[in-house]
């Protein structure tokens, strides 16, 4: 028996802000998990597989029409065609979604309960998928708690969009134990909810696949999904990644300690870059670190030194500089940090890193805070309430007025 799990698809994603970088491919990456979708098809059809495990979020909430689902329901129908059954329980996200209740899905998709827990067996393939979906977007309740017994003789799969005891960056939805998933005696739980892949446990097996299409500097890395082989034992044989992905994102963190002028530093940037794999968009993020001479030019130059890495990334392929990040530090100067403004200034930095609140309240306080329009706001603008981009925020800031402190102090 052979199962393709995936998780996350979230066709259609919005990729907001991508109007504000000067050449940004925002089709490519519009498109991309439409793509990645039609690649998950094609995988399913040429690994002829005895089913299709969709664990969740396969929406991202509420459509502004109904082409996203009519894409959906064709990229099913083609798996009809095939005589391949897809299992889906609904996510967060598909909760959210007023539109999917009112079109249909080809017969062929099993769209599990939402009320209560319910088992679907396939006989003929010897699986039996147990599985509930989300009632609504806000579920905290252990819905793994309510799985009903496996069924002997058939291979037992729990379908489960979850975030387990917590992971980073995605909230604590539909919460459980990897003790509670092994208590239920399931071979093979299909978890859907973080984004990155994540294999828990191999006995019961307990996987994340992560989505199938990166869609943010954040998500970073291969997307696809699981493909997992069954022997006639009934125990799985592997369970193996496979790329879906059409455009990749990745975060490049290049030292720059060595670099003795720009030239030196965009050499160092080339090399990485050009040793990314091909054959599909990469879209990067650079953050420049270490100590390095570089600094103060990097911070007084850097317009035009980042519009000059994404023409260098123009002329390496399908690469697209997505952002430059310079977190480089002047270097080591004996006694520099013992008095005067820059001590001052590197004392009151550090103690804003202890305080999150008073940092917070410095940003959120300033008068042209409650100015700045609705759209500088979110995922990939402002977030005063993520402590981590606070403490990048106060690191630029530190940076920054270093670099103009000591450039005033040098001339």
């Amino acid at each position: 028996m052979k199962l393709i799990h995936a998780a996350d698809l979230h066709i259609d994603s919005p990729l907001r802000g991508l109007s504000a970088y000067e050449g940004a491919p925002a089709e490519e990456l519009r498109t991309a998990s439409r793509r990645a979708l039609e690649n998950l098809v094609d995988l399913a059809i040429s690994e002829s597989v005895d089913g299709v495990l969709l664990a969740g979020d396969v929406y991202d909430g509420d459509w502004p029409d109904f082409q996203t689902g009519l894409f959906f329901g064709k990229q099913m129908s083609l798996l009809r065609a095939e005589g391949i059954p897809v299992y889906l329980v609904s996510g967060n996200h598909d909760a959210q979604n007023k539109m999917t209740r009112r079109l249909p899905l080809p017969d062929n998709v099993r769209v599990l309960d939402v009320d209560e827990p319910e088992t679907v067996c396939d006989e003929k393939a010897g699986l039996a998928v147990h599985g509930q979906g989300f009632p609504r977007w806000d579920i905290t309740d252990n819905l793994a708690l309510g799985y009903p017994p496996p069924r002997q003789d058939l291979f037992n799969v729990g379908l489960l969009h979850t975030a387990l005891n917590g992971r980073d960056g995605h909230d604590r939805y539909a919460p459980c134990t990897v003790d509670h998933l092994m208590a239920k005696g399931y071979d093979y739980w299909a978890l859907g909810h973080v984004h990155s892949r994540e294999v828990v446990l191999e006995d019961p097996w307990i996987v994340f696949p992560g989505n199938i299409q990166g869609r943010h500097a954040r998500e970073t890395g291969s997307k696809g999904c699981t493909l997992v082989t069954v022997g006639g034992d009934l125990r799985v044989r592997s369970a193996v990644h496979h790329d879906l992905d059409v455009a990749r994102w990745e975060h490049l963190r290049i030292d720059v300690s060595g670099a003795e002028d720009l030239d030196a530093v965009a050499d160092l940037v080339r090399a990485r870059l050009g040793a990314l794999p091909s054959g599909k968009l990469q879209a990067v993020r650079i953050s420049l670190t270490g100590r390095s001479s570089t600094h103060l030019p990097l911070w007084n130059g850097r317009h035009r030194f980042v519009n000059e890495i994404r023409s260098l990334a123009n002329d390496l392929g399908d690469l697209w500089v997505e952002k430059v990040r310079i977190e480089t530090r002047l270097p080591d100067t004996p006694d520099e940090g013992t008095a005067g403004l820059l001590a001052d200034l590197r004392h009151t930095a550090a103690a804003l890193h202890t305080d999150a609140d008073a940092l917070r309240q410095v940003v959120t306080g300033h008068p042209l805070y409650a100015e700045l329009p609705a759209e500088v706001h979110g995922r990939d603008g402002l977030r005063p309430d993520d402590p981590e981009w606070l403490r990048r925020l106060g690191d630029e800031a530190v940076d920054l007025l270093e670099s103009m402190l000591t450039e005033g102090r040098n001339r």
